[in-house]
């Protein structure tokens, strides 16, 4: 609810500092006396336009700041965290506009886009009457309303699962068929390739192998020259051989008396002779396996050259033509199984869509019987508002496939028809004023218990009525500060009599300069306000004792 309003530098009003409480606030005034100035600085600070005639003359800015006490509202709550505002069990909307132009934005000090101040302003505060009306002149708010009378939560959330189900299975099916048509799109591509991929076979490793291959075939010749030349080293002569046995029979032949300090020399001659015994076998070996055909070193270097140049066409390395064969293979596969595999997805599809048509229509008949009860309820209301010409009702716009969503198959909206020879339409459209105002406040009798803005404020909510039709408007607005915060501008004194909270405006000086004034009325000066209410410029103790019956007799009523 709104706590304060502080008002700096708007059009007539320099400093005003006011205080707010629960319950009916009413401000009264004569005409021209400045009360459309309050509701322009309550505008501004819940984010309205920001008018360089706000700002009073000679002024550089001007300025208006409303708190707020929250109480643990879900929409004002989601809007603060979505945007990283700390809730602070208080908020403070700031709003300024220079002599220039410039406009800036505030909560809780912190500075915000003119737009998100009037989404949190609009959720705090409902207008309506002669300002810019917004709650439920906002069309698309209507459908929150419908369900929250009806008492639709749980097929309300049904149809929210419902669609949310439908779409994930419409999705999976899309991407399914999308798949498959890039699949037969490729699948001449994907045939050949395969093919000619399973034909060369290739294997990881295969390159590094046939380079190793080739480059011993291509120094063939050299190696086996090589290999000759060491083995007829060593077996010229036998002169290593001799030597080594030689040296290893002197040693033997002395070896009784050495008390054997020529066991290490001996074992060193042994191996020696071993390591030159498979040496020689090595050699013998490698120069077996010198492969100096021709055949061999074109058909090494063919298969080398085939598989590098595979891997380019594919942009993949030798080593991966394996993998990338598999993958081919993989995708004509699945084009024989993905007709199956899209046919249970199609179905699953469809059985979603089929659930969700259900759920909404059970949605769309719960809110056709709230709509009937709506309307029987809100037409009693109207007649002793004076408005006993008007016709409300709740319109349903089917919609087409592609606009149902998770709130349903229907687009809501409210209308009302005022007099029998015009037609039925949009509320906004067909009333205005005080009439509007008087439409808003019987509706939101009626939906009082479905939530909304926790303060309204009604501007001249009885503009054009008085006697027991005033009485009546005032009568609603006191059962509907019982549930919310209002604030109503009114000339009624029906009206102010039942209002908890009294301020009256006034606007003071002469031709030349004028200033608007606002005093918080005590018991005697809310006497003489509604006195000359009653009475007009001349208060009469007649006047005066009138009042004190119509404030007692409003005391009463509320007992």
């Amino acid at each position: 609810m709104l706590r304060s309003l502080t008002i700096r530098n708007v059009v007539l009003i320099a400093k005003l500092d006011l205080a707010f409480e629960a319950g009916l606030g009413v401000l009264t005034g004569e005409t021209g006396s400045g009360k459309s100035i309050l509701l322009d600085a309550l505008g501004l600070a819940l984010g309205a336009r920001a008018d360089t005639d706000l700002v009073s003359a000679g002024a550089e800015q001007g300025s208006a700041i409303a708190e707020f006490e929250l109480d643990g509202a879900p929409a004002i709550d989601q809007l603060l965290a979505d945007n990283d505002l700390a809730d602070e069990g208080a908020l403070v909307l700031r709003r300024s506009v220079s002599a220039g132009g410039r406009s800036r934005a505030f909560v809780n000090d912190r500075p915000v886009s003119a737009t998100l101040l009037r989404q949190i302003g609009e959720a705090l505060v409902e207008i309506h009457g002669q300002l810019e009306s917004h709650g439920l002149l906002d069309a698309a708010s209507h459908v929150k309303y419908v369900d929250a009378f009806g008492g639709n939560e749980k097929l309300l959330q049904s149809t929210v699962a419902a669609y949310d189900t439908w779409q994930d299975a419409d999705a999976a099916r899309l991407a399914a068929e999308e798949d498959m048509a890039r699949t037969r799109k490729d699948e001449e591509y994907l045939t050949h390739a395969s093919a000619e991929l399973a034909e060369i076979d290739a294997k990881p490793g295969e390159e590094e192998a046939l380079a190793r291959t080739r480059g011993a075939l291509m120094h063939g010749e050299q190696l086996l020259a090589a290999l000759t030349a060491a083995g007829a080293d060593l077996s010229a002569g036998n002169t290593a051989e001799s030597a080594l046995r030689a040296a290893l029979a002197n040693l033997r032949g002395a070896e009784d008396k050495a008390d054997g300090r020529f066991d290490a020399a001996t074992a060193a001659l042994e191996r020696a002779l071993i390591e030159l015994t498979d040496a020689e076998a090595e050699i013998e070996r490698a120069s077996a396996g010198m492969n100096l055909d021709p055949a061999a070193m074109e058909q090494a270097e063919e298969r080398l050259f085939a598989l590098r140049a595979l891997a380019r066409k594919h942009n993949v390395s030798v080593d991966d033509l394996a993998s990338l064969r598999g993958d081919m293979e993989a995708k004509l596969a699945q084009l024989n199984d993905g007709a199956e595999a899209l046919l249970r997805l199609e179905k699953a599809a469809g059985e979603a869509r089929a659930a969700y048509i259900t759920a909404a229509a059970k949605l769309t008949a719960g809110r056709k019987k709230a709509a009937g009860a709506m309307k029987t309820r809100i037409e009693k209301e109207l007649p002793a508002l004076m408005l006993e010409k008007t016709k409300f009702q709740v319109c349903f716009e089917e919609l087409d496939e592609n606009a149902w969503g998770p709130n349903g198959a229907e687009r809501l909206r409210f209308e009302v028809q005022t007099n029998p020879n015009t037609a039925p339409g949009p509320i906004g459209r067909v009333a205005s004023g005080g009439e509007l105002a008087r439409i808003m406040l019987a509706i939101k009798v009626v939906l009082a218990d479905t939530g909304g803005a926790a303060t309204i404020v009604f501007d001249e909510v009885d503009a054009g009525i008085g006697g027991a039709a005033a009485a009546a408007v005032g009568e609603r607005l006191a059962q509907l500060a019982e549930r919310f915060q209002v604030l109503v501008v009114t000339h009624s004194p029906q009206v102010a009599a039942r209002g908890t909270n009294h301020w009256r405006i006034t606007k003071e000086g002469g031709k030349k300069t004028s200033a608007t004034q606002v005093a918080n009325l005590g018991e005697d000066d809310r006497i003489e306000e509604i006195a000359r209410m009653l009475a007009g410029a001349a208060v009469t103790d007649e006047a005066r004792a009138a009042a004190t019956s119509l404030i007692a007799g409003e005391a009463e009523a509320k007992r």
